[in-house]
């Protein structure tokens, strides 16, 4: 019993250690990601307009 109660509290820090850090709204990593690659493309394609 005791097994499974800590697995049960051990997925829930997961799970909510995973919503406050991968997808926090603006400040979540998940948003950083999407904004440094739409970053990246914006270079590439000015990159490729330019030769």
């Amino acid at each position: 019993m005791r097994n499974i109660l800590m697995t049960v509290m051990m997925m829930i820090v997961m799970a909510l250690l995973f919503t406050n850090i991968i997808n926090n709204g603006t400040t979540g990593m998940r948003t950083n990601i999407q904004t440094k690659g739409d970053s990246a493309n914006t270079d590439i394609n000015a990159l490729r307009a330019g030769s």
